[in-house]
Parts: C-alpha cells; structure tokens; sequence
C-alpha cells in the first residue's frame, strides 16, 4: 500500500489535455528524475518550429527542450553549452551553434527556433532578434517521438544525467509541424495573439509530470 501510494506522488498524469494559459513548470533541484513528458500522435517531421520560455540562474550546460526517436536521441534538441556561452540546437544528432547571446540568470527568454529539412536549415529567435540562418541536417525525423522537458535523453526516453538538468522554470511551450512566419514568431515574443502549436499546445497540453515538478501561476515582472 505504501508502496502505490509513492507510486502516485511520483507520476502524475494528465488523463486530459490541460489548459496551463497563465502557469509554469518549475523544476525546483537538480536529479536524473523529475521532468515533464509532451505526448503527441504526430510523427515523421520535415519542418518543425518550437517555441518556449524559460527562466534560470544554472551555471552549468542544461537541456531546454529535449524529443528523442529510436534513430536520434538528439532528433530535436535545444541545449545552452553554458563553457562556450552557446545555444546548441540538434537535429538528427546534428549539432548547430549560436554564441554571442546575452542569457542572463534569473530572466525570462524566449526562444523559437524553425527547421525545414528539404533545406536542412535552422534559424533561431532569440528574445524577438532573428538569428543567422545555419545549415544543420536535412531529411525527415522519423519514428515514435519522445518529449521532454526538464531532462536531456540520452537514450529513447531516459538516460538522464543530473549535470544536464534545468533547474527553473518554463512556461508557453508550443510546437508546430511547419516553419512558423517571422510576424506570428514576433506575435510570440511579444505575448500577443498568435497561432498556437498545432502539435504541442500549451492551452491544451496532453502531458505527465514525474518526480518533484510544479504547475505554479506564471510569474510576471510587477509594474
């Protein structure tokens, strides 16, 4: 009995897609446990845009948004390489750059970045500033993808490493299975109306938490 009841406080599902407009996730310590799984029916993508904000003072490397396939445990992956001071997204374990970024601690950023893979190029947005074009991988990312936030996988679905974890919060994820406009990308940043992610959508959010995560209002700068 003690044992299902554990069971519970540590895996909680969202039987339904939820509205979390106005909340955040907050991933309050560093492990190899607690993080938030994205469900989504879709599969095989070749454009894919995904939009987050996040809000952290780690100092150390961190995944920030993480979907694995059994081909590419990096399929689609944003990761901040905090030695080189670079924002590092994969795709189909391919890796791109982007350095000179000013990512305080203890400030929200929001970040979109788009990828077609008939051009194999990314793009990302960093708090409204269109980034340099790069290529990165062309071709599909096929196969059952997993998504995650909170952890970066190193396997299909796990192999988590703590000193890779984000400690923080984040809120207003969504993704898209095409490239989104550069004017719904500003619409984003700048919280006004804008389509919502037609995959992931974080008004009505198919997900699971494990371990010690929580859904809190969002917090907002007091003017």
């Amino acid at each position: 009995m003690k044992f299902l009841v554990l069971l519970l406080m540590l895996t909680t599902c969202a039987a339904d897609p939820q509205d979390l407009t106005g909340k955040m996730f907050t991933f309050p310590q560093e492990g190899n446990k607690a993080h938030v799984r994205l469900n989504t029916p879709k599969q095989n993508f070749k454009v894919v845009t995904v939009c987050h904000r996040s809000f952290t003072d780690l100092k150390r490397n961190h995944g920030l948004f993480s979907l694995a396939t059994p081909n590419y445990f990096n399929g689609f992956l944003i990761y901040y390489n905090y030695s080189s001071r670079e924002m590092e997204p994969y795709v189909r374990d391919s890796r791109s750059k982007y350095g000179g970024l000013d990512y305080k601690p203890n400030v929200w950023h929001s970040i979109c970045t788009t990828w077609d893979s008939g051009s194999g190029l990314m793009q990302l947005w960093f708090n409204g500033q269109p980034l340099t074009k790069k290529y990165v991988s062309s071709g599909e990312i096929s196969g059952r993808p997993i998504i995650i936030l909170g952890q970066e996988q190193d396997s299909h679905g796990g192999k988590f490493d703590p000193t890779q974890s984000f400690v923080g919060m984040m809120t207003d994820v969504h993704m898209w299975d095409y490239a989104l406009s550069a004017c719904e990308i500003q619409k984003y940043m700048d919280e006004q109306n804008f389509t919502p992610g037609n995959v992931l959508n974080w008004a009505a959010l198919d997900f699971q938490i494990t371990d010690r995560v929580l859904i809190e209002s969002k917090q907002m700068t007091c003017h």
